[in-house]
């Protein structure tokens, strides 16, 4: 029977935690309707699960009808965001990660010091659109190639996707180097991606299959899968249980399994029940 591993750092972070908690207490005390400003967290699964208790995704603050309650997501939103929400008569609730708060603060913080401020991250997702929507003309950039050609100044301040890859960072870090007088890097990634990174790196490497869980639309889950993957060729990445197959834990003797930040505690052990139950099917 395959042994099956979890590692050390995996799982819903702080972040995430915080804001579910947010939303389900305001879904219990609210008098009218609950929304989120978009998807709460990257995790289908438990957006469905916080619909099912009422909460209602809107794309926009204006989708809310006045009196209304609206979450803002964990991924945070710039200012004007915001604004036009109280505008809209909607009874804020801010569920955005504190971590999160951290890079709006650097970034202005930067600009203020005169850089030129430049966010190194995916361009589209929605925490990148927050922290450029706290400092004007804030640049984004995503891959060593895009820092090449990127129209950088002389003096670049930078701060980082909090989910990004270390790995990103470093590439763009080393390009930048080399296209601008000053550089001053705040770097922050943060712990908790640091930490699951590392201990998925570090457990791929000595399993015979790997298996990640998450919102395949989560930014950070994906980098998981990626870095597993380089480490452990039978990587596979699934949202649920039921996505497992028996095929791939028959010749395993070890399993190891890792999940994204975005990812509560009672997803990782359902799937570790269900790989259990395959493994002993896979017995002569």
């Amino acid at each position: 029977m395959a042994r099956i591993l979890v590692a050390e750092h995996a799982g819903a972070c702080y972040g995430v935690e915080r804001a579910l908690d947010i939303t389900r207490r305001t879904l219990d005390n609210a008098d009218g309707t609950v929304c989120t400003l978009g998807p709460l967290i990257h995790n289908p699964l438990v957006v469905e699960e916080l619909e099912a208790r009422g909460a209602r995704v809107v794309d926009a603050p204006e989708g809310v009808e006045p009196g209304a309650t609206l979450v803002m997501r964990t991924h945070g939103v710039p200012p004007s965001v915001e604004s036009r929400a109280r505008e809209a008569g909607a009874l804020v609730v801010d569920a955005t990660c504190p971590y999160v708060k951290k890079v709006h603060a650097h970034a202005e913080r930067l600009a203020r010091a005169g850089y030129q401020v430049v966010v190194v991250g995916e361009t589209g997702h929605p925490e990148v659109e927050g922290t450029v929507g706290h400092v004007l003309d804030a640049l984004v950039i995503g891959s060593a190639d895009e820092a090449r050609s990127a129209a950088v100044g002389r003096r670049v301040g930078l701060v980082v996707q909090t989910t990004l890859a270390r790995s990103v960072l470093h590439e763009v870090v080393d390009v930048l180097l080399d296209r601008c007088e000053e550089l001053c890097v705040v770097d922050t990634i943060c712990k908790a991606t640091r930490d699951r990174q590392l201990a998925a790196r570090e457990l791929a490497g000595h399993v015979d299959v790997m298996v990640v869980v998450g919102g395949r639309n989560s930014a950070n889950t994906t980098h998981l899968f990626q870095i597993c993957e380089d480490e452990c060729p039978r990587t596979f990445y699934v949202e649920s249980a039921s996505e497992l197959r028996r095929e791939w834990f028959c010749k395993a003797s070890v399993v190891g399994v890792t999940a994204g930040a975005s990812t509560p505690a009672a997803h990782i052990e359902s799937v570790v029940g269900e790989i259990d139950s395959l493994c002993d099917a896979c017995e002569p």
